[in-house]
């Protein structure tokens, strides 16, 4: 079909995402215009949230999420912000329905221009999160990297928010690690036969926790919505925090609460930086004139 469709590129604290309207169609954005469009310096990015039709019931859109190295992704939390942002904007509609591979996911505009995403129910077996061999405990696996005697990061809480995910805790700050050079081989661990996403967090306080995240299928990045989701989860669980917490990531700061009826709840800003039209096959663009 190679015709071209609208985009935007916005930021969910930093965190780069390209917003595309295949809505109306019924083809799909191809990994190779993922590629090509993350190579791209004014459309380089984290995340593709390329809205489709949908007919379930009771569900706005699909949502197709794709990595800049062109996989599929199940959730991305910031991505999801900068969707609802976009069809408020077109519509004037707050509150939308998606379907998502990793379920179906509500999601809100607040008056103050917040967004509020519920990003469904944590997983903690290890089977669905998935891991490769059986742990009866997952808030605390054995994987470490470094010396035996003298492991740089060791023991992380595993979970899935819809997509994989393992926390490090460290008590020094987030920064002083080379998550950029850990990153690859943990995301690529055999223990994680669908890879995972890799953070470091250390906990401030009851409310509060310091976030970096290797994302999978894309890298280091400002913000990792699920990521965030995720280390807000584990710290609950282990006793580090409370259930509602602040968690600040190199882009911002995240609230997250876990609600007692299980579902995870993440609210944060998102921001428009320019639009215009791509072709979904191969990835080709051209900005608006105004954004020109």
């Amino acid at each position: 079909m190679g015709s071209m469709v609208p985009f935007a590129k916005m930021n969910g604290l930093g965190n780069d995402i390209v917003v595309i309207d295949m809505r109306g169609r019924t083809d799909a954005v191809t990994p190779e215009a993922a590629v090509a469009l993350a190579a791209g310096q004014k459309t380089a990015f984290d995340q593709i949230m390329a809205i489709h039709d949908t007919d379930i019931g009771g569900v706005d859109y699909r949502i197709d999420i794709l990595n800049r190295d062109g996989s599929r992704a199940e959730a991305c939390g910031n991505g999801t912000r900068c969707v609802v942002q976009a069809l408020s904007a077109e519509t004037g509609r707050k509150r939308f329905t998606f379907k998502t591979l990793a379920g179906i996911l509500a999601a809100e505009e607040h008056g103050d221009g917040l967004i509020s995403v519920d990003m469904g129910r944590p997983e903690f077996r290890w089977d669905r999160i998935p891991l490769a061999e059986e742990f009866h405990d997952t808030s605390r696996i054995e994987l470490q990297i470094g010396p035996i005697d003298a492991p740089l990061l060791h023991s992380p809480s595993v979970v899935s928010m819809g997509n994989p995910h393992a926390i490090f805790w460290v008590r020094d700050d987030v920064w002083s690690h080379d998550l950029a050079r850990f990153g690859p081989l943990l995301e690529n661990h055999p223990i994680f036969p669908e890879r995972a996403n890799i953070s470091i967090a250390r906990v401030i306080d009851d409310r509060t926790l310091d976030l970096r995240t290797w994302e999978r299928g894309t890298g280091l990045t400002r913000a990792c919505g699920s990521g965030a989701c995720a280390a807000a989860v584990s710290a609950a669980r282990t006793g580090r925090t409370g259930r509602e917490v602040t968690v600040n990531v190199p882009g911002g700061p995240l609230r997250i609460e876990w609600r007692e009826d299980d579902h995870v709840i993440m609210t944060g800003p998102a921001e428009w930086e320019f639009s215009g039209t791509v072709d979904p096959l191969n990835g080709d663009w051209r900005a608006d004139e105004a954004a020109a």
